[in-house]
């Protein structure tokens, strides 16, 4: 089969489009033929060696398509089932080998692609604005990269919850299309310093919870933008990695919270898997959650889609097709 793979780490040249064996299933495992691949920040981690691992290896973390064969044991799914998964690394190939118990089957109407590009990233703004601060009506967060494939996510499960949600954004398209996900106020951080922005919209009490996924540089402002026991939610780092911190500043802004919360831990169970991704095809086949897939990639333009995505020229998310 053909497949993405790295064997150092390095700029998005390193992904190397190859031939490599067809993989089986062991016990506990199937094996699906894939149809859509989701693109993800993550990716880049692994590529770069920012989360290092055993090279070579075979990139991404989710994917939709077909179930074509089972290890022994396997009672989760069956063959010919369409299914998504995500938190499972090896999606960039024509067939991935996946734990069974993370195989999620996909309702009548819902696409492969749609479901690659729900997974992951769905999953993260469901536990994001369910269970690592549940957001209740009276609550304002402060939502970094609004327009991205997440933020587009978390921007409207905010909405859903009953909260005030601010935005920030580069460019006036972005602005715009986080303000339609439901956004009540966007600030455009390129012509406006976002923590006094957010003092000033907040009439200077600060917000609920700050949802950053961008990292290094937004993230000691982030913590002056809460209000007193307010939520620093901290899930990516896009601009890099931020600093070690002396607990000390936390009690100094206001007794506030810090977590860096991971879909790992958010998904631990097929219970709560299933729950999770019930609510968001759900909510998908409903028309209350809407996906914005920008752009579809082949598989062998890999490089590219990685390229877009950390050049921040798109909004919502990348596809690949096998």
């Amino acid at each position: 089969m053909k497949s993405i793979r790295v064997h150092s780490y390095g700029d998005p040249d390193v992904l190397c489009y190859q031939e490599v064996p067809l993989p089986e299933p062991k016990p506990g495992e199937a094996r699906v033929k894939l149809a859509a691949i989701g693109v993800n920040f993550i990716d880049i981690y692994h590529r770069t060696g920012l989360y290092r691992g055993n090279l070579p290896f075979t990139p991404g973390m989710e994917g939709a398509g077909m179930v074509d064969a089972l290890g022994a044991g396997v009672t989760e799914v069956r063959v010919g089932d369409r299914v998504a998964y995500a938190m499972s690394q090896g999606s960039y190939a024509e067939h991935a080998v996946v734990p069974a118990w993370k195989l999620v089957p996909l309702p009548v109407g819902l696409d492969f692609q749609a479901a690659a590009a729900a997974m992951l990233q769905g999953m993260t703004a469901h536990y994001l604005t369910h269970s690592t601060f549940p957001l209740k009506p009276g609550d304002t967060a402060l939502v970094h990269a609004a327009a991205g494939g997440t933020g587009l996510l978390v921007v409207q499960m905010a909405k859903m919850r009953g909260a005030r949600v601010i935005g920030t954004v580069s460019t006036e398209g972005k602005a715009a299309l986080a303000k339609g996900a439901g956004a009540d106020e966007v600030i455009l951080y390129a012509r406006a310093d976002f923590e006094p922005e957010v003092k000033r919209l907040t009439h200077g009490k600060g917000v609920s919870v700050v949802y950053d996924s961008v990292g290094l540089s937004t993230f000691d402002q982030s913590l002056n933008c809460l209000q007193p026991r307010g939520y620093m939610v901290s899930f990516g780092q896009s601009s890099g990695p931020v600093p070690p911190l002396d607990p000390i500043i936390l009690s100094g802004k206001g007794s506030l919270f810090l977590t860096r919360p991971t879909l790992v831990h958010y998904s631990a169970t097929r219970e709560e898997l299933l729950g999770r991704t019930g609510d968001i095809f759900g909510w998908i086949s409903a028309g209350r959650l809407n996906l914005r897939i920008e752009r579809t990639f082949s598989l062998s333009d890999a490089a590219q889609a990685h390229r877009d995505l950390e050049e921040r020229k798109s909004t919502g998310k990348l596809v690949m097709v096998p």
